[in-house]
């Protein structure tokens, strides 16, 4: 009878590894690379003349992700030590440049990272946000609103590569090396009366 109940043990084992596995991520099937998250150096675009109007650093804080301004791309006569006087949180008249535009986002699928907010430096109003990752971790969709989904306005960054770093002025550059100084910034959540009504054709700066 004892020999016949380790058998039936010895059968059930790998059945119990293998549950085991799934479970630790169900988002993942078994055996297969880890998903691409947001973290990473972005470039937007202007919808129209599709020159990069900025780089985005976005951060992963033990599985909070954040992201700042890493790098302007000015007009002629543009203040490259424009600050964000209109800001109504703890981020008032900070640079730009470093500023964190993105808080607070989670994953909520194996693509999806919302319950956050992004921030309108131009007016400081902040929206509700989400992010989706394409399946070749190349693209960031990154869609503010207020209210529902739907009525945001989606933005399409694209990835840059391990090389753009080393163009990143040494405040923002969050390689050691560069800016040994640089610690994840520390904030209080946005209250509900900071999520602003986004003005017309916001997404598209």
């Amino acid at each position: 009878m004892r020999a016949r109940l380790v058998m039936v043990v010895a059968a059930l084992l790998p059945l119990i590894a293998a549950t085991h596995a799934v479970s630790a991520d169900p988002m993942a099937p078994v055996g297969a690379s880890p998903a691409p998250t947001p973290a990473g150096l972005w470039q937007a675009v202007d919808g129209d003349t599709k020159q990069p109007t900025g780089w985005f650093l976005i951060t992963d804080h033990d599985g909070v992700y954040d992201g700042i301004i890493a790098k302007m791309f000015l007009k002629p006569g543009e203040d490259p030590n424009v600050v964000c006087d209109q800001c109504k949180d703890d981020r008032h008249d900070q640079r730009w440049l470093g500023l964190e535009i993105i808080r607070g986002m989670k994953q909520e699928s194996a693509d999806k990272y919302g319950g956050g907010t992004i921030l309108d430096p131009r007016d400081g109003k902040i929206y509700h946000a989400i992010m989706k990752v394409t399946p070749d971790g190349q693209t960031l969709v990154v869609r503010g609103y207020i209210g529902i989904e739907l009525l945001g306005e989606n933005q399409y960054w694209t990835r840059l590569p391990d090389s753009a770093y080393s163009m990143l002025d040494p405040s923002v550059n969050p390689n050691p090396a560069v800016n040994p100084n640089l610690v994840a910034p520390k904030h209080p959540p946005a209250h509900r009366s900071q999520l602003m009504a986004p003005p017309q054709n916001a997404a598209r700066q």
